[in-house]
């Protein structure tokens, strides 16, 4: 299976047919707030299919505890961390010396952040794949299922996961470099880079997440990339929203479920599937 858009149309090619749908113009405005519903109809899925959606929170606990340790010790050494990095603030008076070090101990702490959120959920869909491909075919099933579907085996499809993550991980790490660099600029940094970080972290997270519906139609990471840049603004609405959500205490855990429910209805809209809850 392959799939590709040209003009006003998504296709797919699987078995050798063609399945075309009419692609939707892209709204900015409107497809960031259509993103932020998907997460919001994942949520929903809780009291329509409870538990399967509980089921989906295992693999996230298991991913949480994992990294626990990590956040508790990132906290702990956090001044030292500081003042390691800036030991040419060690002989200035109390007052600005304090300062610099209050603001590289935010950016340590931010880039800890996003990277902690994308380890997260790179870790949570690697073991927990069999819940969440579950999660994402009873989305779809009672949408009508997905033409062209093909089964999903975990140890199959696990290599294609394992890089696609470390692609995308390691890309993180790059751009979160960047934006601790930008954290210690006075005022903008403090100002730009939580946006930045929530934007650039919620476009990775939708990458990560709509892994699961792609896979079930044959597709892989460039396809899915290239798809969700024709519609940016729907990708970062739907991300963003999650990002944020991830940012809360326990979070992560109680929405992960969620954002793979979500992450497949926005997938369908892609495709332009049938989606009567969503207007198509």
């Amino acid at each position: 299976m392959r799939g590709w858009t040209d003009g006003d149309t998504v296709s797919v090619v699987t078995d050798g047919q063609v399945i075309a749908a009419p692609r939707e113009r892209a709204r900015p405005a409107r497809d960031f707030f259509a993103g932020v519903s998907f997460l919001l109809r994942g949520v929903g899925m809780y009291a329509r299919s409870p538990r399967l959606m509980l089921l989906g929170l295992v693999p996230a606990l298991i991913a949480s505890l994992l990294l626990i340790g990590a956040v508790v010790a990132l906290v702990y050494f956090v001044d030292d961390i500081a003042a390691f990095a800036t030991p040419w603030a060690g002989t200035w008076s109390s007052g600005p010396r304090d300062a610099v070090r209050l603001i590289v101990s935010i950016a340590i702490v931010l880039a800890w952040l996003l990277l902690g959120i994308l380890f997260f959920t790179a870790i949570t869909l690697l073991i927990g794949q069999p819940f969440y491909e579950a999660i994402s075919k009873n989305v779809e099933d009672k949408l009508g299922g997905a033409p062209g579907a093909v089964d999903v085996s975990f140890w199959r499809n696990l290599p294609h996961a394992v890089m696609d993550s470390v692609r995308l991980i390691v890309f993180s790490i790059f751009v979160g470099a960047l934006l601790f660099l930008l954290e210690l600029i006075p005022a903008f940094g403090q100002i730009a880079v939580p946006i930045l970080a929530a934007l650039f972290g919620g476009w990775i997270l939708t990458l990560e997440l709509t892994g699961v519906p792609f896979e079930r139609r044959g597709l892989r990471f460039r396809e899915r990339r290239r798809m969700l840049r024709e519609r940016r603004s729907m990708a970062l609405g739907f991300g963003t929203a999650t990002f944020v959500c991830f940012l809360i205490p326990l979070g992560a855990v109680l929405i992960m479920p969620a954002a793979v429910a979500g992450a497949t209805l926005l997938t369908r809209r892609l495709f332009g599937l049938p989606d009567p809850a969503g207007g198509r």
